[in-house]
């Protein structure tokens, strides 16, 4: 192949692959090439280094969060990843292209580990900067990776693929323990979508850290500091929210930041991926950290000085009065907080209510938002839902609904934001323990699983999901253009995966499984 090849996200050219000069998220076509030779270095590391330690994990997740989508549109910074890895180990990379050229179905299942091994990476990165790390999930990115390149069949693949999902869920655990003892169990909170007068920095992204860090040095400065896409959960742990100056979030969903960022009189901070190619009426106020670069933004390095993002802050100025926004649906507040900390200790009068017949279904409609059309049956979906059904939610896709006002059943809200796509982990958690107190498995509970997926976290925690065996998950906009028919066909057998159709045909459906 002489163009770039990628199909790793939903909305890849075609639902085939993007292959011309430049992917439809705005990666170019160099980048994309050296992403393929920086994975292609993992992979070697992966093969031949016998030993590995916390030099070598941290080159192996930071290589793997680097070619996740949205993420790293800068050849610079991916070469300097690429001089890393090679600075641990020189080697012969391997060639992608194998990959990418093989039999459908290894290809599909190879696409299947690889892109699960991304996601999960994240979360371990995530992990990691807090100090923690768990040696059966670092040693899985070398097992894993080894398998792209080595020659394996369906039979021996398949198992592979259910163990990334099997790792992903202690990855997930270890992620959800490192946020909880570093900032506190998360409580419900109220979360505002106005933006108060004067000096302000948007932060986006995942990493809890940055945003106390963050915190940490604008603190008594007269600058506040609002959450934006995949950091609005943050507004749920104690030690975030004792900070007074973090005062709430601002625009919706990662999708929407080019219209929303426009005019904004204010910094804004990419701490991860859901960085979009920023446009010329703002690109001198966004700043990237970590593994997010973009060419001529200004990054801010290990050090972890905001110096810059504070003085652009103060630059600024921010709105001369208060100044109200809405969400998609035109509510003015959203609510998270609701991970399995809060849930299970309200669990005997969750379970009381069903029993009582007040509490018919619960569904957890989460995942990745993205720009597509037909995201919004989501928001259709949720509104159709019966009025005694909760509705669960975790990760961006949230934001096409959870503006909405659809009541409480026993002082519970029917929409329950449980946080980060990571705190899937939550969701688990919650419905491993409603089975228990109704003595049964997790696929006999009245409880219907609605995905959007966009990037390789949703397709960790998918793979999770397959890995604890539950079925009858619901999966949408479209398809993975790298699932061949094949593989299709045994993930329908065998787990009944279907695509999502519309809400109406859909809900009946699942009401009456």
């Amino acid at each position: 192949m002489e163009n770039m090849f990628c199909f790793q996200c939903e909305q890849t050219a075609g639902c085939k692959g993007c292959m011309g000069k430049a992917g439809v998220c705005g990666k170019p076509e160099d980048v994309a090439k050296l992403q393929d030779k920086l994975t292609g270095a993992l992979i070697t590391l992966s093969k031949e280094m016998k030993d590995h330690d916390e030099k070598t994990d941290k080159v192996m997740l930071e290589g793997l969060f680097t070619t996740i989508t949205n993420v790293n549109f800068n050849a610079k910074t991916v070469q300097e990843v690429i001089d890393h890895v090679h600075a641990v180990y020189q080697g012969t990379d391997f060639d992608m292209y194998q990959v990418w050229e093989a039999d459908e179905d290894i290809r599909s299942l190879k696409s299947l580990i690889l892109f699960g091994l991304r996601g999960m990476a994240a979360y371990a990165y995530h992990a990691m900067v807090l100090g923690y790390s768990e040696r059966k999930v670092n040693d899985f990115f070398y097992e894993g990776l080894s398998a792209i390149a080595t020659e394996n069949t369906m039979d021996t693949l398949l198992p592979l693929v259910l163990k990334t999902g099997e790792v992903n869920l202690s990855c997930m655990e270890l992620l959800d323990k490192a946020n909880t003892e570093t900032y506190g169990t998360p409580t419900p909170v109220e979360v505002p979508l106005s933006i108060e007068k004067g000096p302000f920095i948007v932060i986006s992204g995942h990493d809890l850290l940055d945003l106390k860090l963050l915190l940490d040095q604008t603190e008594g400065k007269g600058i506040n500091i609002y959450t934006h896409g995949e950091m609005l959960p943050a507004h749920g742990y104690p030690e975030l929210k004792k900070y007074s100056h973090l005062k709430g979030n601002f625009g919706t969903a990662w999708q929407n930041q080019q219209k929303e960022f426009a005019d904004i009189p204010a910094p804004v901070l990419f701490t991860t991926n859901c960085l979009m190619p920023p446009k010329a009426s703002y690109s001198d106020r966004v700043f990237t950290t970590e593994v997010v670069s973009y060419p001529e933004l200004q990054h801010i390095g290990a050090d972890k000085d905001f110096t810059p993002v504070i003085e652009k802050a103060l630059e600024l100025g921010g709105y001369g009065k208060d100044t109200e926004f809405t969400g998609i649906n035109g509510g003015n507040k959203v609510t998270t907080g609701f991970a399995h900390g809060t849930v299970l200790s309200v669990a005997d009068n969750v379970v009381d209510a069903v029993k009582a017949g007040k509490i018919s279904h619960f569904f957890l409609v989460g995942g990745c938002d993205g720009a597509k059309p037909g995201r919004n049956y989501y928001t259709d979906f949720v509104k159709e839902t019966p009025d005694d059904s909760i509705i669960l939610t975790v990760a961006c896709g949230k934001y096409r609904f959870n503006d909405l006002d659809l009541g409480t059943i026993e002082g519970l809200p029917r929409i329950m934001d449980m946080g980060q796509c990571n705190d899937s982990y939550s969701a688990v958690k919650v419905a491993m323990a409603l089975a228990e107190a109704f003595d049964c498995g997790v696929n006999d509970l009245p409880l219907s699983i609605v995905l959007s997926w966009y990037e390789q976290k949703a397709v960790c925690v998918l793979l999770t999901l397959l890995h604890l065996g539950i079925k009858n998950i619901l999966l949408g906009p479209t398809l993975p253009a790298f699932v061949s028919p094949n593989v299709l066909n045994f993930l329908v057998e065998n787990y009944n995966i279907a695509p999502i159709g519309t809400p109406e045909e859909d809900l009946k459906k699942l009401l009456n499984k």
